[in-house]
């Protein structure tokens, strides 16, 4: 069963690139006290994920963030480095934090791990939105069929003002 509005954000260790070296990241310190917008996607320089969904965060960062957002964050089943580079390529600096679910751990342990060894990916995540608000989720929207339907950064903003 995937992870559901009220829920708690698993306790997990993610990883993201700083200084050139890859460096660990709680979800229980990144998420407390805080109102963040996390949104998980296959994998980097993947189709939709490099051609709408990494670029709707990075063009709408400055909207979401002013409607109340301290932080807006994409996690992908790969290493630090590729999403460090995949975040450069895509001028997410400043914007969105990228984060290694390298292992999968948090991807497992929120219930969206999908089996994509059929395309060659091996285990990835699941795509979707989420608003955590200090450790607990407050939306939460799961693709369904194929493409980017329900969780762009659009469909965030509307979450945003709706009041999420």
């Amino acid at each position: 069963m995937s992870i559901q509005i009220g829920d708690t954000i698993p306790s997990a260790t993610l990883f993201r690139l700083i200084d050139g070296a890859p460096a660990s990241v709680s979800t229980n310190d990144f998420f407390k006290n805080r109102k963040v917008v996390l949104f998980g996607l296959p994998g980097a320089f993947t189709r939709t994920c490099s051609a709408k969904h990494l670029p709707g965060f990075v063009q709408q960062a400055a909207a979401i963030m002013a409607r109340g957002v301290d932080e807006i964050a994409c996690l992908a089943v790969n290493d630090a480095m590729v999403m460090d580079a995949w975040g450069r390529a895509h001028g997410a600096g400043g914007k969105v934090v990228m984060l290694s679910d390298g292992n999968g751990e948090l991807t497992e342990a929120l219930g969206l791990a999908a089996d994509m060894s059929a395309k060659g990916y091996g285990r990835r995540s699941k795509r979707y939105a989420m608003i955590v608000e200090d450790g607990r989720v407050t939306h939460f929207a799961l693709e369904t069929e194929s493409g980017l339907n329900v969780s762009s950064a659009e469909d965030v903003l509307t979450m945003l003002g709706r009041g999420s």
